[in-house]
């Protein structure tokens, strides 16, 4: 019998995110209700050593599609691979992280497939033969259990750092299957021309500690404590809205409903009001400090540790307290 569960691998030039790990141990707990192994499927250039890694992982056989054209994520031929091999075996469920490479894979594939995508889950459950998906919703102040009306398979994108990483056992082994990508170079009508990378930073995207600054750095330059900060802990720096509308920050540092989703260990919230669309962003962080002048600030409901006072004060401090603590 074919596995009913898939995971696809997210990666960038030949290397998994991390996050594409955190995937495989949402598969395993549909896979484990099933009663079935896992497939999963990579796609792109230089990927061979994913299916070692996936096998590591717990994953049952691997999907290969490896080739020059696929060197850079392009929906277009990304998507006739997926929906060609997932097409021909139609498994009940495809989970990926909440990537945006995923999300737009996968809402492109689902027309090719006439399949259901259900994205940002935090929990996965099996009933009645289908797979249950459990998401926030109403900026993360609600949970709510969904099912895709259409029929199989579910494409399910799943929250990062919502599911730890399962263990890895070097040397385990599997069927590896190698297939040839559905479009030529000729036939897309996009090409990557350059990245822009951003040196020296931590991405807030899984990030396990992010320091983050709002309205009240008052300016570009008061991102420079929360960078020191951010440093001393092995963090990223995240923004609000307000900060990047404002021009102090690049928008791939935004934190909210309009930019990142994040759930790190430590959130630590400094010059942020705390409106309910960066709230959607990072109430799922495990512990959140929140530091602001205003008493009243709405970040302090959802703070589990709050200071009242100058950022610029108090940032400072505990840079070299952490400093001191850490030996740094």
């Amino acid at each position: 019998m074919a596995n009913q569960v898939w995971v696809y691998i997210d990666q960038f030039k030949g290397e998994a995110t991390p996050s594409a790990w955190e995937a495989v141990s949402a598969a395993k707990a549909v896979a484990s209700q099933f009663g079935c192994g896992i497939t999963a499927l990579a796609i792109g250039s230089g990927v061979e050593g994913l299916a070692q890694q996936a096998f590591d992982y717990g994953v049952n056989e691997v999907i290969l599609c490896d080739d020059p054209s696929l060197l850079d994520f392009r929906v277009e031929p990304y998507a006739a691979v997926f929906a060609k091999v997932v097409g021909e075996e139609r498994p009940k469920v495809v989970v990926g992280t909440a990537s945006t490479r995923v999300r737009d894979l996968f809402a492109y594939a689902s027309i090719d497939l006439e399949s259901g995508v259900i994205v940002d889950a935090t929990g996965l459950e099996v009933k009645d033969g289908g797979v249950v998906v459990t998401r926030p919703v109403y900026a993360g102040k609600l949970l709510c259990n969904e099912v895709a009306k259409k029929g199989q398979p579910l494409l399910v994108s799943v929250r990062v750092r919502a599911f730890p990483p399962p263990q890895r056992e070097a040397g385990k082994s599997g069927k590896l299957t190698k297939v040839a990508p559905v479009l030529s170079e000729d036939q897309l009508s996009t090409k990557v021309l350059d990245y822009v990378v951003e040196e020296g930073e931590v991405s807030v995207d899984g990030a396990a500690i992010i320091v983050s600054g709002g309205r009240g750095v008052n300016g570009p330059e008061g991102f420079e404590p929360l960078r020191a900060l951010a440093k001393v802990l092995g963090g990223a720096v995240g923004a609000s809205r307000a900060a990047v509308d404002a021009g102090w920050i690049p928008y791939s540092h935004q934190v909210g409903q309009t930019g990142k989703v994040v759930s790190p260990d430590l959130y630590i919230a400094c010059g942020i009001s705390g409106a309910v669309q960066h709230q959607a962003g990072m109430r799922t962080a495990k512990v959140i400090v929140a530091i602001n002048k205003d008493k009243d600030a709405p970040i302090f409901n959802l703070a589990k540790y709050g200071v009242i006072g100058d950022l610029f004060e108090i940032v400072p401090a505990l840079t070299e307290e952490f400093k001191k603590r850490l030996g740094k």
